[in-house]
């Protein structure tokens, strides 16, 4: 199995339901995080299909809004920007930083790749007490091409000096693997509540319920 591993950061690392009270307080009910995220990421696939880059802030509001509009709903400035501060303060799932700490004693490598932005993706770690277990940090951003895009993925091989085959992917997103697994990494499926991996696509070659579940497999395979 490989021993570098690249981690998803929102949601398979840190919590979106700890944005349900402030959705709650925009919508009137928590239930529209999942249509907003669903939106968010239309936003960003549409963009990269198309070659039209608009940074990750830039399309949270303009998921905010979209979704707005659609429930009559006038979403302000202040509100926006309570839901881009919020991004940087998730807290971390419960089983992460155990996991991470496994990994990490058992010499694993680990790298984090994200969609948001490079100094999002640092503040996030730094203040869900993750970054020390972290050798690497990148953004989708820095190649202005989102994933699922292969380039996000051979941008990670390459700050690592790795091959793509070299790498596991670790993330709770179906498309995430799917993308990982065409550009040549290895994946490993975290499968958080509501998450779902697409009958006919590639099979990941590690799962589990949670983090913990991942890394029991990981470090079976690597044994």
């Amino acid at each position: 199995m490989a021993r570098t591993l690249v981690f998803d950061v929102n949601e398979t690392l840190l919590d979106l339901a700890a944005f349900d009270p402030l959705i709650a307080r925009i919508y009137g009910s928590a239930e529209v995080r999942g249509t907003w995220f669903a939106e968010l990421q239309r936003l960003w696939l549409v963009g990269t299909a198309t070659g039209h880059y608009e940074d990750f802030p830039t399309l949270i509001a303009r998921a905010l809004r979209s979704v707005g509009r659609s429930r009559g709903v006038d979403v302000a400035d202040a509100d926006v920007e309570a839901v881009l501060g919020a991004v940087v303060a998730l807290p971390p799932h419960a089983d992460v930083a155990p996991a991470l700490d496994r990994l990490r004693g058992a010499g694993f490598r680990l790298a984090a790749l994200t969609n948001g932005t490079l100094p999002a993706v640092r503040r996030q770690l730094a203040s869900a007490g993750l970054a020390a277990f972290f050798d690497e940090m990148m953004s989708a951003g820095e190649v202005c091409r989102y994933k699922p895009a292969p380039e996000p993925y051979w941008l990670a091989a390459e700050r690592l000096g790795e091959s793509p085959g070299a790498l596991t992917m670790v993330a709770a997103h179906a498309w995430d693997l799917y993308g990982a697994h065409r550009a040549g990494l290895r994946t490993a499926f975290v499968a958080r509540p509501g998450a779902q991996l697409v009958p006919g696509w590639p099979t990941p070659d590690v799962e589990g319920a949670d983090l913990g579940a991942v890394t029991d497999a990981l470090l079976s395979a690597d044994a």
